[in-house]
């Protein structure tokens, strides 16, 4: 009866228990409802007295041999873990007493036994040390056996080999894996019956324990403290998961229990993605440490939380547990650790409320901690920090450098000109600093073609970053207004080091600031200019522009608007800015020649691209014929009528659209001879079929827009002409080899070297010297001012294409101490002379004949030592006004002066071609060559006659004068009677037009111009050096100093070379063309009478004017149309020749030992200008003067 009872107990408490349980489970089988209702009253009994048998009830299913009682069974899982974690606990500890006990027995022994032997005697010792021997053999036999298996198992679990590497992150993954199955096992119950060969999940889990069985065995044998070992975080994970699993197989149940630490594994994803080399800097690895033990932490509470809560307390027979899903467990914990706590969900076990109590307090430190931190991490993360995807069939370029919103602007404004056609490159900015939010707003302006990433070139990973070994280029910009430019040179230097190290093909061009730092550059092995790698010298090229602009006047903001960038302004009112804004939109390119024009000289094709398509050509890539050179491309700037065009020709234009030069390459002359629009001149059917024939051009098609690389090896050179090419070149074997007049090159004069002390000045000396047509530099500095290098504005004035007698005199004002620091580059210039004192000092100013020079340069070296960039130009600023303000009178005077006027140091007498009056006149003269006559100097309006003191100009605002500024908006401090705005850009306002003032931000275009065509540099450093040349730089850089030369044929042929000059129309051959002639005919007639290339005009403010005007201020004009009118003041730029003959003339009439008047009849003869048309109105005593002047000076 009692037996029955039970039995109906049972049935009834698992009749009560199918009701509560989920779906998916079966009830009892038939004999226990049989059972049960046999006895109905003991059943009732039953359930009521033992309420407490319900929850160890748990579902059976029919296909399982379970418990048919449903009795749990968690007590087995969780003794199987508790019974491996103690008796190894155990066994360990008893292993180390043993060890310990067996030691001090040991050692107790062995004591003895060493009072044995000291008492036996020698022989006794001798015969018991064998066998103490042989046993220590056996010992150290089986201790290196157990430390090389010991050695074996630390590699692999220590990922220093390759096959450790992976069984780490294999252990890792598996860890996950196991992870997640129980994510999926935690939807079931607690505990459950499942058969192992049908449960794929349960076969997966224990497969995956195995493994970690198996890497436990690994750790432990490599473990030097077995003891700490067993308490590791990861061996306890393995006690509570692994053990359990062979359990559920034996019992055929499963039992979710503690496999939710699993989670624990997490904490080594750090070391994990160190493995993998995919965390290198330490806020990337505290992010993820910081994150995977807030992780872990989560979700191994809210598994413990997610057990007890489902299975319910045991001493209240689990009979108060509640239905909580693990993601609900998860979200309770989380808003624990917030302090939130909706209370929407809580823990109902007394279990699980003990828990939350000490949970909150490490929960809430944690989350209060960790959370700021991750935070702060992620913040602090490089918003620019990606890596560059290149994209196929488009180049990209690396920019880094001085990255701040002006020279990016200026950078962008001229590189995706739309005039250069079509720009498909990408621009990827490279900076260590990121981007304020204007700069932010520019780069999301041109997000098509712009990329920013933050880095530092001089770090081999961010140079990786950005792709570099794939870029086309990489250009490096500088800072301009830096304090120490030779510092900011050296950090550019480093740069250039660092890419060319990390890809040594990559082509690089830089920004640097001083000339003597470019020698640096050839220290780098992987430099090579002739693969394309370029120096922007700034200095160089600035100092040069001003040179230029001291042998006509407006030439550097001709030359600055070539190689810029400008969108074509349109006025259609009458003013100077109209005429002035057309000539502002042409650009320099270069565009192969048709076959056209093969066989023709290049007089002959510069008119026809001129005329015909409204294209000025000024210059060739020309290959020599010369073995010798046969593999040297060369740049011709208007060779002259000796030369013919070779198949494939490179030609460089001044034109205002790359479109336009496209048509010197599709010319026909079969198809377009009678076109008279240049419009229509495109390919035709004679190209097309050109093209489908072998071309003679270069197999390497051009890479950038308007240019073409050159090919390795070619040499991109200021052209000298071959010797056996010059016209007239017999006379060189009559020049005077013995002495060195120029340097080793033959490109400029030189003279040995002079002391400082032999040419300065006094005040008083240089007020009785006869100055006149002089160039007087104004340099402000002192002893801890930077070096601008006035080398570079005395070599263009010195360059050999000049004869010695048209040299203009140097006259340095300013300190002394400065220029000491300055002389060692200037000594073996001749014609050079200083008076130290002030720019602001009127009385150094009117010593040194300011009033008769023909430019006065003002520079200083301190602009850059001044925070407040208003304030950077003061001193320029102060010296121009001051020279503009000055009164000059009559009584200081060329014809006035002292007739024994004192020589100038630096001018030697006894020199045949060092008389004084070679620094005093500025002479028109004109020699015939042999075939052409050639004009080698033409006069200034105003300047007529030249050595005469012109009356009128007793204002010192007539001095012609250029001025360095380094804040472009200073500008418009200079002219005071000017309306330009100051926002107005440096390009348009007055001074830049007119060429009074000169800035070093026009020379950023150069970058751009650079990178389509490096040609474009070659021969923007050819105009404005004077004749730099790579092989130049490298001598300097050797010696820092130009080396005296004899001259050979060799030499002096590099003397045949253009220069620029201007061309007056009020007086001379041209004269006739100034009454409203036009501009296209003075073009041809001078290239065909005196190979002479107009390319622009240099005109007079208010000529447009119908009424006169007293302004003397001239603007630029670059190259006007064909039908352009010209007035009779205007001066022509013009690309002129060298003349043999008048350095002959004038050295004969130096040598001369006639008489003072049969001298000055001679000099009137030889140097008057024949005019062919003089103006009827020209005052007849002029002539007369001019001799009467000649005369006077001839004999003084």
């Amino acid at each position: 009866m009692a037996n029955g009872g039970g039995g109906g107990g049972g049935g009834g408490s698992g009749l009560r228990m199918s009701s509560n349980i989920h779906a998916n489970h079966l009830s009892l089988d038939a004999s226990s409802s049989s059972s049960s209702s046999s006895s109905s009253s003991s059943s009732s009994s039953s359930s009521v007295h033992e309420p407490k048998m319900n929850a160890l009830i748990i579902p059976v299913t029919m296909e399982v041999p379970c418990d048919s009682r449903g009795q749990r069974m968690w007590w087995a899982f969780l003794a199987s873990s508790m019974v491996t974690f103690f008796g190894g606990l155990f066994i360990i500890l008893l292993w180390r007493t043993l060890k310990y006990l067996w030691t001090v027995c040991c050692h107790c022994g062995g004591k003895a036994k060493e009072a044995q032997k000291i008492n036996n005697g020698s022989s006794q010792a001798d015969g018991t040390l064998k066998p103490a021997d042989e046993k220590e053999e056996v010992v150290a036999a089986e201790v290196g056996w157990m430390t090389s298996v010991k050695d074996w198992a630390g590699v692999m679990i220590s990922a220093q080999t390759l096959t450790g590497r992976v069984l780490v992150v294999l252990v890792f993954a598996l860890s996950i894996g196991a992870l997640v199955i129980y994510f999926i096992d935690s939807s079931n119950p607690i505990e459950s019956c499942q058969n192992f060969y049908k449960d794929f999940t349960l076969q997966i889990d224990m497969a995956f324990n195995v493994f970690f069985l198996l890497y436990f065995g690994l750790r432990f044998i490599a473990a030097n403290d077995k003891l700490w070992f067993w308490l590791e975080v990861n061996s306890v994970v393995d006690f509570f998961t692994v053990p359990p699993v062979f359990v559920s197989v034996y019992l055929n149940r499963s039992w979710l229990g503690l496999r939710f630490l699993r989670a624990l594994r997490l904490i080594q994803f750090s070391e994990i993605l160190q493995f993998l080399n995919i965390l290198k800097t330490s806020n990337s690895i505290k992010l993820v440490n910081l994150l995977s033990i807030f992780i872990s932490t989560w979700l191994t509470a809210a598994g413990f939380i997610h057990l007890v809560e489902n299975s319910g307390d045991p001493w209240e027979n689990f009979q108060n547990h509640q239905a909580l899903t693990y993601w609900e467990c998860v979200y309770l914990l989380m808003v624990t650790m917030s302090t939130v706590g909706y209370g929407d969900v809580y823990a109902k076990t007394t279990l699980g409320r003990l828990f939350m109590v000490f949970f909150i307090l490490g929960g809430l430190a944690m989350f209060a901690s960790y959370v700021p931190e991750i935070i702060e991490l992620i913040g602090n993360r490089k918003k620019y920090g990606g890596s560059y995807s290149a994209v196929s069939g488009r180049k990209h370029i690396v920019v880094c450098g001085h990255i701040t919103l002006e020279s990016v602007s200026n950078f962008l404004k001229d590189f995706l000109h739309k005039d250069r056609d079509d720009v498909n490159v990408e621009i990827v900015f490279l900076h260590n600093i990121s981007p304020n939010l204007e700069l932010e707003a520019l780069f999301k302006r041109h997000f098509t073609q712009v990329e920013f990433y933050q880095g530092s070139v001089l770090n081999p990973h961010d140079l990786a970053r950005v792709k570099i070994e794939s870029a086309d280029a990489c250009l490096i910009l500088a800072n301009k207004y830096c304090a120490d430019p030779d510092a900011e040179d050296a950090s550019n230097i480093m740069r250039v080091i660092s890419i060319k190290n990390y890809h040594p093909k990559i082509r690089i061009i830089t920004q640097m600031l001083q000339y003597h730092n470019k020698a640096h550059l050839l220290n780098i092995p992987s430099w090579n200019w002739k693969e394309g790698d370029d120096a922007i010298c700034l200095a160089e090229l600035k100092l040069g522009f001003i040179a230029q602009s001291c042998l006509a006047q407006g030439l550097s903001t001709m030359l600055a608007n070539l190689f810029s960038m400008r969108s074509f302004i349109k006025i259609e009112e009458d003013t100077w800015q109209k005429y002035y804004l057309e000539g502002v939109s042409n650009e320099m390119y270069t565009e192969y020649l048709s076959s056209a024009f093969v066989g023709l000289s290049f007089p002959t094709v510069c008119e026809l691209c001129f005329v015909k398509l409204k294209l000025l050509m000024i210059a060739i890539e020309y290959k020599s014929a010369n073995r010798e050179s046969r593999s040297r491309k060369r740049i011709l700037i208007n060779p002259g009528n000796h030369l013919k065009i070779q198949e494939g020709t490179l030609g460089f234009f001044i034109a205002s659209d790359a479109k336009e030069v496209k048509r010197a390459f599709f010319y026909c002359k079969a198809c377009h001879d009678d076109i008279t629009d240049p419009k229509r001149i495109k390919k035709c059917g004679c190209k097309r079929l050109e093209d489908e024939q072998p071309s003679t051009l270069s197999p390497k098609k051009k890479q950038r827009n308007g240019g073409m690389r050159n090919s390795p090896g070619s040499s991109p050179k200021l052209m000298r002409h071959d010797p056996l090419l010059i016209p007239g070149n017999d006379q060189i074997d009559n020049m005077d080899s013995n002495v060195k007049k120029y340097d080793s090159t033959g490109m400029f004069h030189w003279c040995a070297p002079k002391e400082i002390e032999k040419v300065i000045l006094t005040r008083s000396e240089a007020a009785m010297t006869v100055l006149s047509g002089h160039v007087v530099v104004c340099i402000f500095g002192d002893v801890s001012s930077a070096l601008i290098g006035l080398r570079n504005l005395v070599m263009p004035l010195r360059a050999s294409n000049f004869h010695y007698h048209e040299l203009k005199h140097i006259v340095f004002v300013g300190s002394i101490e400065y220029l000491k620091r300055e002389w060692e580059t200037l000594h073996n210039f001749p014609k050079v002379s200083i008076l130290p004192g002030t720019p602001l000092s009127r009385a150094d100013l009117r010593a040194v004949n300011i009033n008769l020079c023909d430019m006065c340069v003002i520079l200083s070296a301190n602009q850059n030592n001044i925070d407040d960039t208003s304030l950077q130009d003061k001193e320029c600023i102060l010296a121009s006004l001051n020279i503009k303000s000055m009164q000059f009178d009559d009584s200081i005077g060329v014809l006035q002066a002292n007739s024994q006027g004192f020589t100038p140091p630096g001018m030697d007498r006894t020199s045949p071609d060092n008389s004084p009056v070679h620094g005093m006149l500025r002479q028109p003269s004109i020699t015939t060559g042999v075939n052409i006559p050639i004009i080698t100097e033409l006069a200034k309006p105003g300047k007529l006659p030249l050595v005469s003191v012109n009356q009128e100009k007793n204002s010192g605002t007539h001095i012609l004068m250029i001025t360095e500024l380094v804040n472009d908006t200073n500008v418009q401090f200079l002219d005071q009677d000017d309306d330009d705005d100051p926002d107005t850009e440096l390009y348009l306002t007055q001074p830049f037009a007119c060429g009074t003032a000169f800035a070093v931000s026009v020379l950023d275009s150069l970058m751009s111009a650079t990178y389509f065509n490096d040609n474009i540099l070659t021969l923007i450093r050819t105009l404005v050096t004077g004749g730099a040349t790579p092989e130049l730089e490298a001598l300097i850089a050797e010696e820092n100093a130009l080396r005296g030369g004899y001259s050979t044929p060799q030499t002096l042929a590099n003397r045949d070379r253009c220069r620029v000059a201007q061309l007056a129309l009020l007086d001379g051959p041209f004269a006739d063309l100034g009454d409203g002639g036009c501009y296209g005919d003075l073009f041809c007639k001078a290239l065909k009478t005196y190979n002479m290339l107009c390319f622009g005009i240099y005109r007079l403010r208010d000529a447009h004017l119908s009424t006169p005007s007293q302004c003397t201020k001239r603007y630029v004009i670059t190259n006007p149309p064909y039908e352009f009118e010209l007035v009779p003041t205007d001066l022509i730029f013009c690309l002129m020749q060298f003349d043999h003959n008048a350095g002959q003339s004038r050295a004969s009439l130096s040598h001369s030992s006639h008489s003072s008047q049969s001298s000055s009849k001679k000099s009137s003869s030889v140097h008057s200008i024949p005019s062919t048309a003089n103006r009827p109105n020209r005052p007849k005593s002029r002539e007369s003067r001019d001799k009467q002047n000649r005369k006077e000076m001839v004999y003084r």
